[in-house]
């Protein structure tokens, strides 16, 4: 049985939130495997230098990781009232999304099936 009341549960849940600034986008048309190579380069470095590595990276999770990392720190600025140049990229991960089914026709009326994958990709910041 549940410990209490729903009211009770949620009130508990919402006492312990993280309140580091952070910033999500869902449904990013980026594969998870493809958008970690990325937050790979990036994890536990200053703002700043994620920003360069990100800014010169060839790879097409960069530039949508770039906007994210941007977004989290416009919102460390204006919500937290931190200092941009002591923040850090604390965990930054991609969970799978939902995936398109699409149908490419191949010879002799097969059809084979291509699946364009989606994810949700989260960046948290903290300060040093």
């Amino acid at each position: 049985m549940a410990k209490g009341h729903r009211s009770q549960i949620k009130r508990e849940r919402n006492a312990v939130k993280d309140t580091r600034p952070s910033a999500k986008l869902s449904y990013a048309r980026v594969p998870v495997q493809k958008a970690c190579f990325v937050l790979d380069a990036i994890r536990g470095k200053n703002v700043d230098e994620a920003l360069g590595i990100l800014m010169y990276s060839p790879r097409y999770a960069s530039s949508v990781i770039k906007k994210l990392v941007e977004s989290a720190v416009a919102n460390a600025e204006n919500n937290n009232n931190l200092d941009p140049s002591k923040l850090y990229i604390a965990e930054c991960y991609a969970s799978d999304g939902p995936i398109m089914k699409r149908i490419k026709p191949r010879a002799q009326g097969r059809a084979y099936r291509i699946e364009k994958r989606m994810s949700h990709i989260t960046v948290v910041l903290d300060e040093r």
